[in-house]
């Protein structure tokens, strides 16, 4: 039958069960076979000849013939599931039910009178053996993702005619790539890697339901088909979590290394590697200390198992070939394969880290976290000006904040940085750590408005790392001091009520490196000296009811700026527009992410390097404020007002740096003075000598705060996960126009 002649029959067979006012049996099997037994339709084309408007007029108008088609084609796959698909013809009829069921379960999911649907028995089935339709759906694919012949190689060579039993198949056998806990790489297959990813693509769409519930509905109420695929009942449960990862894991975009390959060939285990991606992250979803209790997550328990140092290793290097794989250049334009699935390795990353401490920690012993860390910082700066990619931002920052958490973090940044990342920031001789704070720092200059909220998190990062920073870069002091310059101006500071935050965490960062990491850091503690007014301003920041008045005028005055100049010539809110995503972008909207001080609780280094968890209080940066000084109420007093400022500003710890500046500052103008010194390097050569030992308050404890995980991040990382998973699933488009109620999508 012609291309043209499947697709008119096809489109009959659909207009059929949209015009039919009685319901078909279930036993007209003629009827039935129509879709999915008379032809190979490919899935664009069952998306085009299978509107959306005539899906909904089933649901509304004929919802027994809906039901009808969706347990029919389930029904299907289970027997050619059973028989082991030996025929060409039976292979057909599991990707055609694929195809078509892909493509209805959207829109079973939107409407809530049909959602409890597929979690009913099959009709007429045995009492004791009746699965929900659900569980049998569900079960099915995962047999058919180790299909010898269909989706893996057979084992049997000899005799081609006898089909292996399936029900007898030890799928642990069969596993798709070598690598966490399997040795042997099967021959690659695009046939097999096409069908698997057919069948993921709809494991995927099961999964989405997720996507139809809002984020105000019970967050912790579980995924019901991501709970029972991952759970005992599944028996492919290990060898397809080994599958998906190793699939990941192993991919090499780049091949052979030839130019332009990936111009002349079809890479069809990347379609693969995007779609076992995303499965990989939602069976991943599990809350840590969740009050919902459930079945065992068999993916999280099997991910939280890997202990081998070959495995760590393994999947270490998977993530910083694919991270770096953008990073590359050539000197052919395009000649190298670029992937495009970075957040949702990001994803994969952070929950790995989450989930697995041996993985956490196998990352921070080498410097391999540096092959992670520097393309992490070139998304955060390639994403800094793009309004669609916030999110990006967010994952990020967080896996940042997370690794901060631990003492290698800090010390591996030490190591020198000598790759040449194609990055538009300046040119510097430094560290890891220089890298880390001139990115920050054009982050929150020449970021969006959007990106406010996560100048708390980019600093905390910054303060845990301090103590272990040997010695900053001059580009790098200099761009800490100028983050302190801007966010000690009086009228920023009196804007918003956690404003001055932000200047807590920068005088912390300052006092740490002084106290613990003097001796390295003669290039910040002249750039303390050069700028000593800003230090002296916050000081003698006025805090009576008149001046404060003064200060939110001049603010006014400076709203219609919307940013803060610097004697540096660059500004908080950008030294250029926000660059506009692409036109016709679509973008998915986020939950709000918890303040820091939500996200993080606060540890103490002891002598010994250990780490003391504190009581979680009310944080001496952070105290309880009833509302912005400029928003206050009118029955507020003044003199509650001037209480509010003179409280935090009377913990400012300034008492470190004032010492250092009265001990130093006199020693540098003499020295100026008498050897006629114009040039700082003499000046620099002096105080990368000089000693404050005995000089200096008694050193204060090193505090770190650590990531902490919440119900509002796990809403956030919920949100973010499914917004990435819509908008990277365009071919076929599974739920564009469906009614999402986890977001929003916004045409940008």
């Amino acid at each position: 039958m012609g291309n043209a002649d499947t697709k008119l029959h096809f489109r009959k067979a659909v207009i059929q069960l949209t015009t039919k006012t009685q319901p078909v049996e279930a036993t007209d099997n003629v009827f039935w076979d129509q879709f999915w037994a008379e032809c190979s339709i490919a899935v664009q084309d069952v998306f085009a000849l299978v509107p959306a408007a005539e899906i909904r007029a089933v649901r509304e108008e004929s919802p027994s013939n809906l039901a009808t088609l969706c347990y029919k084609a389930v029904e299907r796959l289970v027997q050619c599931a059973d028989s082991g698909c030996p025929s060409e013809k039976e292979r057909q009829i599991v990707l055609n039910c694929t195809r078509l069921l892909t493509r209805i379960l959207p829109y079973i999911f939107e409407d809530a009178d049909w959602r409890g649907f597929f979690w009913s028995t099959i009709p007429g089935a045995d009492e004791n053996e009746a699965r929900p339709l659900a569980e049998s759906l569900l079960l099915t694919i995962a047999d058919l993702l180790f299909c010898p012949d269909f989706t893996v190689q057979s084992h049997k060579k000899n005799n081609p005619d006898a089909s292996e039993e399936m029900r007898s198949i030890d799928s642990c056998e069969y596993i798709w790539e070598a690598g966490v806990g399997f040795a042997q790489s099967p021959p690659l297959n695009y046939i097999h890697d096409l069908n698997r990813t057919e069948l993921l693509k709809l494991l995927l769409t099961c999964f989405s339901e997720a996507m139809y519930l809002s984020p105000l509905s019970d967050s912790q109420v579980l995924n019901p088909w991501v709970s029972f695929f991952c759970s005992a009942e599944n028996r492919h449960a290990l060898p397809l979590f080994t599958s998906l990862l190793n699939v990941v894991c192993s991919y090499d975009p780049v091949g052979y290394g030839i130019p332009y390959n990936h111009l002349l060939f079809s890479d069809y285990r990347e379609q693969l590697v995007e779609q076992a991606l995303q499965v990989l992250i939602v069976t991943l979803e599990h809350e840590t200390g969740s009050a919902v209790t459930g079945p065992d997550n068999l993916f999280v328990n099997y991910l939280s198992r890997i202990h081998r140092e070959e495995d760590l290793s393994f999947v270490l290097r998977g993530f910083a070939q694919l991270l770096n794989n953008p990073l590359i250049q050539t000197y052919l334009p395009r000649s190298t394969k670029k992937i495009h699935f970075h957040q949702e390795l990001l994803i994969l990353f952070w929950k790995c880290c989450d989930f697995n401490k041996k993985f956490l920690f196998f990352v921070l012993k080498s410097s391999d976290v540096l092959e992670m860390l520097v393309p992490i910082l070139f998304y955060l700066n390639d994403a800094r000006a793009d309004q669609s990619r916030v999110g990006l931002m967010h994952i990020g920052v967080f896996i940042l904040l997370l690794l901060s958490g631990e003492r290698n973090f800090g010390v591996r940044l030490n190591k020198p940085y000598t790759l040449r990342v194609p990055m538009d920031i300046p040119v510097f001789t430094g560290t890891h750590a220089d890298l880390l704070i001139v990115i920050f720092h054009k982050i929150i200059t020449c970021g969006h408005q959007r990106l406010h909220p996560l100048f708390d998190c980019l600093l905390t990062i910054i303060v845990n790392i301090s103590p272990y920073l040997k010695s900053l870069s001059m580009v790098a002091a200099n761009k800490l001091l100028h983050l302190l310059e801007a966010f000690s101006m009086p009228w920023y500071l009196l804007s918003a009520p956690q404003n001055h935050n932000l200047v807590f965490f920068l005088l912390e960062v300052f006092n740490n490196i002084i106290q613990y990491q003097f001796d390295g850091n003669f290039n910040l503690v002249y750039a303390i000296i050069r700028k000593r007014n800003v230090f002296h301003q916050l000081a003698n920041l006025p805090t009576d009811e008149g001046s404060i008045q003064k200060t939110l005028q001049k603010k006014k005055k400076k709203s219609g700026i919307s940013r803060l100049n610097s004697t540096d010539g660059e500004s908080m809110e950008g030294s250029r527009p926000a660059a506009p995503a692409e036109p016709g972008t679509l973008k998915a909207t986020l939950e709000a992410t918890p303040g820091i001080d939500k996200i993080t609780e606060k540890s103490q280094v002891s002598e010994d390097g250990t780490m003391i968890a504190l009581p979680r209080s009310s944080s001496p940066a952070t105290p309880p404020h009833r509302g912005a000084i400029n928003g206050a109420s009118d029955t507020e007093s003044n003199s509650e007002r001037d209480h509010e400022m003179l409280s935090w500003k009377s913990r400012l710890p300034l008492q470190t740096i004032m010492r250092l500046l009265q001990v130093l500052v006199p020693q540098v103008e003499k020295i100026c003075i008498d050897k006629g010194l114009t040039d700082e390097s003499e000046i620099l050569r002096f105080l990368q000598h000089g000693t404050l030992v005995g000089l200096l308050p008694v050193p204060h404890p090193i505090l770190i705060r650590k990531y902490q995980a919440n119900s509002g991040t796990a809403m956030w990382f919920r949100t973010y996960m499914w917004g990435v998973i819509y908008l990277r699933n365009v071919d076929p488009p599974i739920w564009y126009d469906t009614d999402i109620r986890l977001f929003e999508i916004q045409r940008i």
